[in-house]
């Protein structure tokens, strides 16, 4: 049997003869048996028991929960297509939101989830070890021309070939070393494990053996040429304590002195007993941590200056004590409070993971998959043709406004799966980003953005195909598309509407406010007291009040003066439903004063004024409940409505094969 509606029974009835003669061969263009047709949408068996099992807990399939279910999906597709035929889909805050979630659900897709798990294990076995290694710097841009990166290259091994040939490292670090901090360390950075540095400079270093001295190591700041000293286990991490006397002139100041006095002083303390918190608080000029008796967050290798890092390490057993160590801020005494192992792999898999997604390796796994994108899709690289756009004068980049000729588009930069991607489109690029560098020359612009618009075309070209490689892509995105909609059009026409069309919701409740009743009520006050006596001047004052002779505020002020134990704590009247009547049950409905009674909050007095019958609530009692019913009612004409307005057809046969 077909189920059908129509605006006409005639029609309804010619078309269920006419489509009965061909349901059990309909199909898609794709061979899918087509279990419903709505409007002008075919919905395959496949979408639907999808949607349907995916929305059933229980795993059996029964007729009736499947026929509610129909029901319940027919008015869902109906909604979603008169969000449709309102252009709510055309919208740009649909648009917007809707790509969002195109780009959540499409980025597992477009990484390499085993590279991920590759990177993981690598940073891991890196963290089992520290190296302590020095390195020379050849400073480039990062995206500078390929004159200038070749000379950087050039420069650096030359350098290397002067080491190599047997001038000390150390010595031709500061003299050609660009790093500013050479004229201190040599060249040396002390001790690190992995996540401490950029990560091409941390495999560079990973990747030379004690003793040697890489070839050039290409990061974001230039040409790095690293000598590997020392391997040795990882430390962990330690959590310290310490008292700090500062000296602001130097190591050598005559204030130097004084503080090691004082800091001598404080190490005696402590020998003798002192407590360690109490000294820091007192005496600490390190007034971040001294509020918390010197306590610091826990730290590893490279963290720290180094001589306050190899003191800290150098602590053997919790709670033991360093002697006066001095850095370039002044003398330390350090206390270890806790020692802490590298933990193993799955204890720290988590925080890895994490440390990975905020590191330059996070992009590891997506250039994996661009590579193989490339090579899945015929990648053709044009390099010549950025010639031409390197002539563009870096004021055109700035303002956006470079000319797009037939030139440009007739030019091709790359091809991907025989689709040309030309010039033109790549200025259309650049007038889009409007640069604001002032002083990066124009190539430098041109190479930076070239490679990125070449990853993200590439991957923009696979969004593409998504759908058609992974059938469960396809349907969630469905869904995000459908929900979208659907909870916009809702929100316009039931939620939103209910709650700001008053004059429908005050009508609504006219006509239905009798479903929405009270109980029996008391209208009553409850007097709370506490231990003194019920006195007869609280009494006289109670029964002024049950017969509203004075109001809440002239009781508590007759009885709080007259009683300095202050008697009077609190008075509270309302109403109270008979079938949750609090404390009133304690007493007989009647109206009535009654007390003192003892409870365990201490004496009340209960004063039932009024009892009264069952009586529609107010509107503005009730009308959370009112307004929710309002939004059912809104919903249900509403599907009334497309049900008259729509077509749609069920085909039987093939729901029944859902089993």
């Amino acid at each position: 049997m077909i189920k059908t509606m129509n605006k006409n029974l005639l029609l309804f009835i010619a078309s269920f003869i006419s489509f009965a003669a061909i349901l059990n061969a309909q199909t898609n263009t794709d061979g899918d048996k087509i279990v419903m047709t709505i409007h002008d949408q075919e919905i395959t068996k496949d979408e639907f028991e999808r949607i349907y099992r995916k929305n059933n807990n229980d795993n059996t399939i029964d007729s009736k929960s499947l026929d509610e279910y129909v029901d319940l999906f027919i008015n869902f597709k109906l909604k979603v297509i008169e969000a449709e035929q309102r252009g709510l889909d055309t919208t740009q805050a649909f648009i917007s939101e809707f790509n969002q979630y195109t780009d959540q659900l499409a980025r597992p897709y477009l990484t390499d989830p085993s590279i991920d798990e590759l990177l993981m294990k690598e940073a891991y076995e890196r963290m089992q070890k520290e190296i302590n290694a020095s390195h020379i710097l050849i400073s480039v841009p990062e995206n500078a021309v390929p004159k200038d990166t070749a000379a950087a290259y050039k420069k650096a091994m030359e350098l290397r070939k002067r080491i190599t040939r047997g001038e000390s490292f150390e010595s031709v670090a500061i003299s050609a070393s660009d790093d500013p901090s050479v004229k201190k360390n040599q060249g040396n950075l002390g001790y690190f494990t992995a996540f401490q540095m950029v990560y091409p400079f941390e495999t560079g270093v990973y990747s030379t053996a004690k003793g040697d001295i890489s070839m050039p190591v290409r990061t974001r700041f230039g040409y790095h040429l690293i000598k590997v000293h020392d391997i040795r286990p990882a430390s962990g991490k330690v959590k310290t304590a310490h008292i700090m006397i500062a000296v602001p002139q130097g190591r050598n100041s005559p204030e130097a002195e004084k503080a090691k006095e004082k800091i001598d002083s404080i190490y005696n303390a402590l020998q003798q007993g002192a407590d360690f918190a109490t000294m820091a608080k007192e005496y600490s000029d390190d007034r971040g941590s001294a509020q918390k008796g010197g306590e610091l967050p826990y730290f590893g290798r490279g963290r720290m200056v180094p001589e306050f890092e190899e003191a800290a390490f150098g602590l053997t057993s919790d709670s033991s004590i360093s002697q006066a160590v001095q850095t370039d801020y002044g003398w330390h005494i350090i206390k270890l409070i806790e020692h802490e192992d590298v933990p193993d792999f799955e204890t720290a898999k988590e925080q890895i993971k994490d440390r990975i997604s905020k590191d330059q390796r996070a992009n590891r796994a997506r250039e994996v998959v661009i590579e193989r994108l490339k090579e899945d899709y015929n990648f053709d690289n044009h390099p010549e043709a950025l010639e031409d756009i390197y002539a563009i004068p870096l004021e055109k980049l700035k303002s956006g406004d470079i000319e797009i000729t037939t030139e440009h588009k007739n030019t091709n930069l790359f091809t991907l799966d025989g689709n040309n991607y030309t010039q033109a489109d790549f200025l259309a690029y650049l007038n889009a980003k409007k640069f604001s560098a002032a002083n990066t020359p124009a190539v430098t612009l041109i190479n930076k953005n070239y490679q990125t618009w070449v990853d993200d075309q590439i991957l923009a070209y696979e969004k593409t195909k998504l759908p058609l490689k992974y059938p469960e892509y396809k349907y969630l995105l469905k869904e995000y598309h459908d929900g979208i909609l659907l909870f916009e059009l809702t929100d316009q026409l039931v939620w939103s509407k209910a709650v700001e069309d008053t004059t429908g919701l005050e009508a609504f409740y006219q006509m239905h406010m009798r479903d929405y009743m009270w109980g029996e009520r008391a209208k009553a006050f409850i007097v709370n007291l506490n231990e003194t006596a019920y006195t007869k001047d609280v009494k006289k004052a109670i029964k002024k009040y049950y017969k509203e002779r004075i109001t809440t505020e002239e009781l508590l002020e007759t009885v709080c003066k007259q009683d300095t134990t202050n008697s009077c704590i609190s008075i509270k009247e309302e109403m109270y439903p008979k079938e949750e009547p609090g404390k009133l049950s304690l007493v007989s409905w009647d109206e009535d004063i009654y007390g003192p009674m003892a409870t365990d909050e201490g004496k009340i007095v209960i004063g039932i004024k009024e009892i009264r019958d069952p009586e529609p609530k107010k509107l503005n009692e009730a009308r959370g409940i009112i307004t929710a019913d309002y939004q059912n009612y809104l919903e249900k004409q509403w599907i009334e409505e497309l049900r008259e307005k729509y077509t749609f057809t069920v085909n039987e046969a093939v729901l029944d094969e859902i089993n």
